[in-house]
């Protein structure tokens, strides 16, 4: 597997994009300028991958806010600060920043334990002001590099476990149950039902959820050059909203078939209420959740489009923190939606060509301007079209490739991504993530790692010339990788480094190579060399290029 799709798969990508020929086209031509002079020269590629994106985030805004169990224009209104306002202060100039469907979980979770119902939206909004106000402070300090802490397997767990719970809760919106049926369940239980959901379905309202359903599973089949570059969800649109009229929805259908957006005039009003401190175990949960997962997933997005930029721009992850906490607090205030570099529409906002910031601008534009212009239209969306989108999104996110891939990384690393999902569905993202972690410290204890080796790394660098050796003495760890980091990071770029791994060395666990690879792929780019010695020493427990390596004593 070529190096650069291995990032692509660590942060969630398709691997099947080819990042190297994308690249190679561009690679040779002057960098876009920024700010107004970047605006003049790439106005009109700009406009056009802004309004391409608009397009794809418009019922994607609407149904991750309306799953979370506050107004779905609330979702809209955080695209369109996401767009409009964090542009000026992003550090990631293809990033589109927005409503994922990964804080799905947090943001129903927060509401349902701060008492459901408008009120407790709003003490959620609440807790989101104080957690965009620690991520500009996580900016500020420069903790975007602790991204690297976390192991792969427990992010991916963490985040399959999130498709899995999206994919319960939609099921019975798909189908049209009464939500009464299934109001309060937890996903082992909603899955669980499901015969009980399938046995009280809405005919009409089902066959235009599973029509929809189809459509965006099967777009992706479609290979003709300008129909498959429009977005799936406008099909989609375009499909259920003249079904649902034909159908007389709005006279016959129960009230929560269809969607409920509201002029957003009317919606923009002062939100956030702060009496959920009250509820302080709560509160400092979903506090540490929201900055934690939010800050995690924003950051692993921008490592992605970096790949991903034809002109090997490197962001500044501290400058986005700063900026997405700046589009949380003022989305929070009026009751919105958290929003993170979401990774779905950045990639297809470079795939459209886009060049700079204004792109993610126009993208929060034409939302703008639409909501202030249609919002009629949103209303005549089924419910059930919003859930087909929605289940595909949580497909990709827990896809069956995502247990294949760690499998074949090894039984290990499977081990604790089906620990992570187990217990993220049981109980809640913050314990899943921990008990995968906690899972993988485990596992190197049993296989001879030192205790004091777990947050320690033993690096030493010796210099000759333009040549550097760094040469590691203990077990590369994801939980030691930052301080392995901060040696080679001290090394000028166009230098020729030799990372070398001594016999002392007893294990070089998933994320530590993934990790190093990426370093390797990023300095390479700065003109220099980085090579890798003593690896073979030690044995790799799978065939993946990825897999722990671990010294076998004969």
């Amino acid at each position: 597997m070529p190096i650069q799709e291995i990032f692509l798969w660590s942060v969630g990508l398709n691997s099947k994009i080819n990042l190297t020929k994308h690249m190679n086209n561009i690679q040779k031509q002057s960098l876009p300028k920024d700010w107004l002079e970047g605006l003049k020269e790439n106005f009109s590629t700009e406009l056009t991958s802004g309004f391409i994106v608009f397009l794809l985030a418009l019922p994607l805004s609407l149904g991750i806010a309306q799953a979370s169990g506050i107004p779905p224009i609330m979702g809209a209104i955080t695209a369109i600060i996401g767009g409009v306002i964090a542009s000026f202060f992003t550090g990631s100039k293809l990033a589109i920043k927005g409503p994922a469907a990964g804080l799905i979980v947090i943001v129903s979770g927060a509401v349902s334990e701060m008492g459901g119902g408008v009120e407790g939206w709003k003490m959620a909004a609440g807790i989101m002001v104080v957690a965009g106000l620690i991520q500009i402070l996580f900016g500020v300090v420069k903790l975007g590099k602790y991204v690297d802490f976390f192991p792969l397997s427990a992010i991916h767990g963490m985040l399959a476990a999130i498709g899995l719970i999206i994919i319960a809760k939609q099921i019975p919106v798909l189908l049209s149950d009464n939500p009464i049926l299934f109001k309060g369940e937890s996903p082992f239980e909603l899955f669980y039902d499901i015969p009980e959901f399938i046995l009280n379905l809405d005919p009409r309202a089902t066959f235009i959820g599973v029509v929809c359903l189809i459509i965006m599973f099967g777009w992706r089949m479609i290979k003709h050059k300008i129909i498959s570059k429009i977005p799936a969800p406008l099909i989609v649109l375009l499909f259920a909203v003249p079904a649902a009229t034909y159908m007389n929805f709005s006279a016959s259908e129960p009230e929560y078939s269809l969607v409920k957006v509201g002029s957003l005039i009317d919606n923009l009003a002062i939100n956030a209420n702060f009496m959920g401190i009250n509820h302080t175990g709560v509160f400092i949960k979903y506090l540490i959740m929201f900055a934690l997962v939010g800050s995690l997933e924003s950051l692993l997005t921008v490592k992605a489009i970096d790949l991903l930029d034809p002109y090997k721009r490197k962001s500044n992850p501290n400058q986005d923190l700063i900026a997405i906490g700046i589009g949380n607090t003022l989305t929070a205030i009026l009751g919105g939606y958290p929003m993170i570099s979401e990774v779905a529409r950045s990639s297809a906002n470079v795939k459209n060509g886009a060049k700079t910031r204004w792109a993610n601008f126009f993208h929060g534009t034409f939302l703008l301007i639409f909501l202030l212009a249609a919002y009629h239209i949103l209303e005549m969306i089924p419910n059930a079209a919003l859930a087909a989108m929605l289940i595909y999104v949580g497909f990709n996110l827990a896809h069956p490739k995502e247990f294949i891939h760690m499998f074949k990384v090894g039984k290990d690393q499977l081990a604790m991504f089906l620990t992570t999902i187990i217990v993220t569905l049981a109980e809640d993202l913050l314990v899943g993530i921990a008990a995968g972690i906690l899972l993988k410290f485990v596992f190197h204890l049993l296989r001879g790692v030192n205790f004091r080796d777990l947050f320690k790394a033993s690096v030493e660098t010796k210099q000759h010339g333009d040549n550097y050796i760094v040469s590691v003495n203990s077990s590369g760890l994801f939980s030691n990788f930052l301080g392995f980091k901060k040696y080679i990071e001290a090394i000028p770029n166009g230098k020729n480094i030799t990372v070398e791994f001594l016999d002392t060395v007893k294990l070089i666990d998933h994320s530590f190579i993934d990790d190093l690879y990426r370093f390797q792929y990023d300095y390479e780019l700065e003109g220099g060399t980085l090579t890798i010695e003593g690896l073979d020493k030690l044995t790799p427990i799978s065939q993946h290029k990825l897999a722990v390596h671990k010294k076998v004593i004969r």
